[in-house]
C-alpha cells in the first residue's frame, strides 16, 4: 500500500462517522431551508479544512486525486457541502503555491487552526465585465477599507474569511476581509431551485477593514486555479452521480408494486428496468473516473509549478477539466432524469426527495457555461490556440457604451 492510499484510508476513517451522519439528515435540511453550520462545523473540527495541508503544517497531505475521491464521497452524503468549501479548497491552494513569506506561513497556521475562507468574486449589478464596483480604498489613517457589494458568495456566511475581487484604482486585486467585523453583512438570499444550501447569497461592504498583506494583485493567484474551482464542481456532479445510483439500486430492491404489463413478476427482475440502473452505475463510474483524471492533471501542474514545464501542465490541466465538464454536465442531469423511468409515478412524491438530484446536478452544471468551453477545446484542437483559464462575467460592455450614449 502506497502513502498516499495509507493516508486516504486514515482520512476516510476519520470522516467516515460526521459523514454518514451528515447523509442522514440531508433531505430534513433541504425541506426545511437549514443551512449546514452544524454540519461545516463538524467538518471543519475534523480537520476537512486542512487535507491538502502538508503534514508538517498541521494537515493531512492528501494530493489531488486523494482529495478528490473525499470530495465524492462527501457530496454523495449532501451536494451543497463540498461546494460550500470551493473557495476555501482554491485559497489553501493559492497559499500552498505562495512563496515562502511571513504571510503564507501565517495563513498556513490560520488554515492549520480550522480557519475557513469564503468566496465573494461575482457581482450582479451594473459593473462591466473584467471590473469590479466593490473597491478597497486607504482611509485618511492609512488603513485600508472595503465598500461594495457581492453575489454569489459561495461559502461565506459559514467562514471566518471572506476572498473577494475588488478594485483598486482600476485594477482587480483580491482582499482577505474578516467575515466577522462590523461593516460585514452576508445575506442567505440565494433563490436557485438547486444547491439551495450553499450559502450562495449577497455580501455587503460598508467601511469594512482589510489588512494591507491581505490586500494582493489578482494576478498572483496560482496559474491553474481555474481548473481547481472547475475540479471542485466536477467532484460535486460525481457524487451526485454516485448518489443517483445508491438512492435507485435502494428503492428499485425495496419496490413491491409492479405494472401488469411489465416485463417481469418483480421489479427487481424485470430486464428493461435493470438495464436503466445499469446505465446509471456506469455513469456514476465514468463521472468518477473522470474527476480523478482531471485531479491526476491538476495534481502534475501543482507538482510543476515554477519550472519550464508549467505552462505544458496548466493547459494540460484546464483542457481535462472542459472536456470532463462537457460530459459530466450531460449524463449527471440525464441520470438523474433517467432514475424515474425506473420507479414510476410513486417516485415523484415530495417524500422522495429524488427530484433534488436532478435540480442539484442542473445548477452545478449551469456554473461556468460548457458551450463557451466547448468552443474553446475545438478552437485550441484545430486551430491550437490555447483557451483563455482565467474569464470574468458582467454587463457587456457594448450596452455599457450604449447607455452612456443615451
Amino acid at each position: 500500500m502506497g502513502e498516499q492510499m495509507r493516508r486516504l484510508d486514515a482520512v476516510r476513517e476519520r470522516l467516515r462517522p460526521v459523514i454518514a451522519e451528515i447523509a442522514a439528515g440531508t433531505v430534513a435540511r433541504e425541506k426545511d431551508h437549514e443551512l449546514p453550520f452544524a454540519q461545516v462545523t463538524a467538518l471543519r473540527a475534523a480537520g476537512f479544512g486542512r487535507l491538502r495541508l502538508p503534514i508538517e503544517h498541521g494537515g493531512f497531505g492528501l494530493d489531488w486525486e486523494s482529495f478528490a475521491e473525499v470530495l465524492i464521497e462527501l457530496a454523495a452524503a449532501d451536494s451543497n457541502l463540498p461546494q460550500i468549501f470551493r473557495g476555501h479548497i482554491a485559497y489553501v491552494e493559492h497559499i500552498l503555491a505562495a512563496t515562502p513569506s511571513e504571510r503564507r506561513s501565517r495563513w498556513l497556521e490560520r488554515i492549520a487552526d480550522g480557519e475557513l475562507v469564503g468566496n465573494a468574486w461575482s457581482e450582479n449589478g451594473a459593473a462591466a465585465v473584467g471590473t469590479n464596483a466593490t473597491r478597497v480604498t486607504r482611509r485618511p489613517d492609512g488603513s485600508w477599507r472595503v465598500d461594495g457589494r457581492k453575489f454569489y458568495t459561495t461559502g461565506s456566511i459559514f467562514a471566518e474569511w471572506i476572498d473577494a475581487t475588488v478594485d483598486l484604482d482600476g485594477t482587480t486585486v483580491t482582499a482577505l476581509i474578516r467575515r466577522h467585523q462590523d461593516g460585514v453583512e452576508i445575506s442567505d438570499d440565494w433563490d436557485g431551485f438547486g444547491q439551495p444550501l450553499t450559502g450562495t447569497g449577497t455580501a455587503v461592504f460598508t467601511d469594512a477593514s482589510v489588512d494591507e498583506d491581505d490586500v494582493e494583485p489578482f494576478t498572483s493567484r496560482f496559474p491553474f486555479q481555474t481548473a481547481v474551482y472547475q475540479l471542485t464542481l466536477l467532484s460535486v456532479l460525481a457524487g451526485i452521480a454516485a448518489a443517483i445510483e445508491r438512492d435507485t439500486v435502494a428503492q428499485v430492491r425495496a419496490r413491491t408494486r409492479t405494472y401488469s404489463h411489465g416485463s417481469a413478476e418483480r421489479v427487481a427482475d424485470d430486464p428493461q428496468i435493470l438495464q436503466i440502473v445499469g446505465e446509471l452505475t456506469a455513469t456514476s463510474a465514468t463521472a468518477r473516473a473522470l474527476v480523478l483524471d482531471v485531479a491526476r492533471a491538476v495534481q502534475h501542474a501543482a507538482d510543476v509549478l515554477g519550472t519550464p514545464e508549467t505552462e505544458a501542465a496548466v493547459i494540460a490541466a484546464e483542457l481535462r477539466s472542459a472536456q470532463a465538464q462537457i460530459v459530466l454536465t450531460d449524463l449527471v442531469p440525464r441520470a438523474a432524469s433517467r432514475l424515474f423511468d425506473t420507479l414510476g409515478a410513486s417516485a415523484v412524491r415530495s417524500g422522495t426527495a429524488l427530484d433534488r438530484h436532478w435540480r442539484n446536478a442542473r445548477t452545478v452544471s449551469s456554473h461556468n457555461p460548457w458551450i463557451f468551453k466547448a468552443r474553446q477545446l475545438g478552437d485550441h484542437a484545430v486551430n491550437g490556440r490555447t483557451p483563455e483559464s482565467v474569464w470574468s462575467v458582467g454587463q457587456a460592455k457594448v450596452l455599457e457604451a450604449s447607455t452612456a450614449e443615451r
